[in-house]
């Protein structure tokens, strides 16, 4: 091929697929895009280069549960919509509400019963879960019956209710919302957060004025943030005996994690040493207490302890943390939400590893087990007490109280002619 010859090259984005090629991909969401361009080298060396996948991620789903859409701009100019004018609308009115309450916590049962009292009364059907109803103060509340007998519960982990939610309200703090994100494991209807736990990030609603600002969520229009999560893969190596004989076997599980994954040493006292892939190549090992894998939306919590930079939502980007590492020189580290990271005990390491899952699901990761981490397509429609902007500085400064210091005093004219 002579030099400078056009030739047409088709751009593949990445789609959301499963983590092997035989498997059936997901919703299709990759659009394909013909340009043309310069090229001084053979067409057979371009080939060996080309990714099958973006380096910016996914485009994320906008659809949202069984009614709940992304509105579009008409007037975008970018194939990824501004964040700042991402807004919720409803394709068909909602019906239907998850309630999602801290568990054992009596300052809220009052909130609880007042929300639910003022979504039936607006004919929405509330789902409970099962173990919520099973407190005593709730379920021996004879003035509430009434309402408890409208409610459609569901057990976690054994009750699908995906397609039957329209959008979600958490009572609590961060965790609660992260609880809300594992129950759905693909799309996910749009959170609506309030404030009634101790720290709250992630919560930017009050309480006091639940009544309006849950009619403004139902009447739609709504700012939203799209936080994105990591789609996880752990396949562990096992053994089966057949005659004497011992075979391998691979049991894979697949999570949806909103905050962090956390690989650690667990109770052991040898450093973990852990050997860390991108896109199939080896680019450190892990000697320290662990390593943290997190989203935007984890970088402030697990991973800003660990002494990583906070990363707004927006910025499609997965950071990688050291916790406690053995070297002057491991600094913690931002890649593209597009790559593929895998992570396994390294061949000479001296004992097992933990893994978790926003601090859930935890479990012990031995030799020829692997961890694979890529950006998810279904993230967390969070929506925004004013906009994806102004309320995450707001939790910066609430929450974190990010760079308060006392001002330093004006010098006066006198003291400036010393």
């Amino acid at each position: 091929m002579e030099t400078g010859e056009q030739v047409g090259v088709e751009a593949v984005p990445y789609c959301c697929s499963d983590f092997d090629s035989g498997e059936t991909p997901a919703r299709g969401l990759a659009i394909r895009t013909r340009k043309t361009r310069s090229l001084s080298t053979s067409s057979a060396t371009a080939c060996d280069y080309r990714r099958n996948q973006s380096l910016h991620g996914p485009s994320p789903v906008t659809t949202f549960g069984p009614k709940a859409c992304m509105l579009q701009n008409p007037h975008a100019v970018m194939h990824i919509q501004d964040p700042a004018s991402q807004r919720l609308t409803w394709n068909k009115p909602p019906k239907s509400v998850l309630v999602v309450k801290k568990i054992q916590d009596a300052s809220l049962l009052q909130p609880f019963k007042e929300l639910c009292v003022f979504l039936t009364e607006k004919n929405m059907i509330v789902y409970v879960e099962s173990k919520v109803l099973a407190d005593t103060a709730i379920a021996g509340d004879e003035s509430f019956g009434a309402v408890i007998q409208k409610f459609c519960t569901f057990r976690e982990d054994l009750d699908d209710i995906s397609n039957r939610v329209d959008f979600i309200i958490c009572l609590g703090g961060d965790g609660t919302l992260l609880y809300a994100s594992s129950l759905f494991q693909e799309s996910v209807p749009p959170v609506m957060a309030f404030h009634l736990g101790s720290l709250g990030f992630l919560t930017p609603f009050k309480f006091d004025t639940y009544q309006s600002q849950v009619t403004q969520i139902i009447e739609g229009n709504t700012a939203i943030i799209l936080r994105s999560r990591l789609r996880v893969r752990v396949v562990k190596k096992g053994i089966i005996m057949t005659n004497g004989d011992s075979e391998g076997s691979r049991k894979s599980m697949q999570y949806q994690v909103l905050n962090e994954v956390v690989v650690d040493r667990g109770p052991s006292s040898y450093l973990s040493n852990v050997d860390l892939f991108l896109d199939g190549h080896l680019i450190t090992t892990v000697q320290g207490d662990g390593v943290i894998v997190s989203t935007p939306t984890g970088s402030t919590a697990y991973a800003v302890a660990a002494g990583a930079s906070m990363i707004h939502p927006n910025v499609p980007a997965i950071m990688i943390t050291p916790i406690c590492p053995h070297s002057l020189s491991f600094r913690p580290i931002v890649v593209p939400a597009g790559v593929e990271l895998k992570i396994m005990l390294s061949r000479d390491a001296r004992n097992t590893a933990w893994v978790s899952f926003d601090g859930r699901k935890r479990q012990e990761i031995c030799h020829g087990d692997s961890i694979t981490i890529t950006t998810s397509c279904f993230p967390v429609p969070s929506i925004c007490f004013r906009d994806p902007v102004n309320d995450w500085f707001e939790s910066l400064s609430q929450c974190l109280h990010w760079n308060v210091r006392k001002k330093q005093n004006y010098l006066c004219s006198e003291e400036e002619e010393f």
